[in-house]
């Protein structure tokens, strides 16, 4: 894919561009559908219950039905609601989501774009799905949907600022901030892997991406029940699936940005077990932090909102910037 950027956009590279970026589609709308199976069948084996078990064989074409089901509900539009920016909302929402998989290797062969800024482009992108989930609330018209927008735009812009603090450790021990850089900077084994010297932002950038991705236990975009179910209250069919759906594909970006900037990547945990292929360790601890995150569902409970900003702004933020200041120690010492 490099190779074609570096000549002149023809019609044959037009359509390659176009092939792969269908490819990766339709393995993102792959991984959304069968996540949401196994995290119900996870959370039901936590929890004592059976889970989806109808549907197909061992119920694995539950989330299908589901998708279906959303795809031929009535679509409906608020009568006074703003109904472009109704309309546009759940794109905006969706589509930086999936335009930052473009930056993350998989490993050191599988790849779409290497950039030089390859984690400042994620960044930015993901700033972006706030500003759809302002205007959803917005464009409902309703006071409830209002409410819901803002204090989900609140959560995320709060805990946007110690996810990206907490990785300028890493950033400081690599010079760089292209993701291949970073995992190669980790290769020899797990002592070489960021988790360890970067413990402490290692587990803010945990704490914060499962915040960013409104899941339990900081829920409370979805699960506001004063909020009528928060900024998409007025959402229905595919366009509220929409919501769902770029909520699941950040869950495929932070749990590949943890295993890239903090457990090394495609890279094998010790060195004699360098003969299997890079992208078979990349799934592995890829499939950990998914099932992690599937576990702290089934298991947490939901805080409040004061308990969930006072947690960002008086504790991750510090704890994130002396980080910093450590690892700065770390480097002049060791140097």
């Amino acid at each position: 894919m490099m190779h074609l950027l570096e000549e002149s956009l023809t019609w044959t590279n037009f359509f390659i561009f176009l092939f792969w970026g269908v490819v990766m589609l339709l393995l993102i709308l792959g991984f959304v559908t069968y996540a949401i199976y196994f995290e119900r069948k996870v959370i039901g084996w936590m929890q004592l219950r059976i889970g989806p078990n109808r549907v197909g064989p061992l119920g694995l074409l539950q989330s299908v039905a589901d998708v279906t089901k959303l795809l031929i509900k009535e679509d409906t539009i608020p009568r006074k609601a703003e109904r472009e920016l109704f309309i546009l909302a759940p794109v905006i929402t969706f589509i930086p989501s999936f335009a930052i998989i473009a930056t993350i290797p998989f490993s050191d062969k599988l790849f779409n774009a290497n950039l030089n800024v390859g984690l400042l482009y994620y960044v930015a992108l993901s700033g972006i799905s706030t500003i759809g989930i302002i205007l959803g609330g917005w464009a409902s018209n309703n006071k409830y949907a209002l409410l819901g927008g803002m204090r989900s735009a609140a959560q995320m812009i709060s805990y946007e600022v110690p996810l990206v603090v907490s990785v300028i450790g890493v950033i400081m021990l690599t010079g760089s901030l292209n993701l291949h850089t970073i995992v190669d900077q980790q290769a020899g084994g797990f002592w070489h892997w960021y988790f360890l010297p970067q413990i402490i932002g290692f587990i803010i950038f945990v704490i914060a991406g499962v915040s960013e991705l409104n899941r339990t236990p900081f829920d409370l975009p979805e699960a506001e029940s004063e909020l009528v179910a928060g900024y998409h209250v007025e959402y229905s069919g595919f366009r509220f699936a929409f919501f769902m759906l770029a909520e699941y594909v950040y869950v495929f970006a932070v749990a590949s940005l943890i295993t890239l900037l903090f457990l090394g990547g495609w890279h094998a945990p010790f060195g004699f077990l360098d003969f299997i292929p890079g992208l078979v360790w990349f799934l592995l601890k890829f499939s950990f932090i998914v099932f992690f995150l599937f576990w702290l569902r089934a298991t947490m409970p939901r805080v409040r909102v004061d308990q969930l900003m006072g947690f960002g702004w008086k504790v991750l933020l510090p704890l994130a910037l002396l980080n910093i200041f450590v690892t700065a120690i770390y480097m002049s010492i060791i140097s």
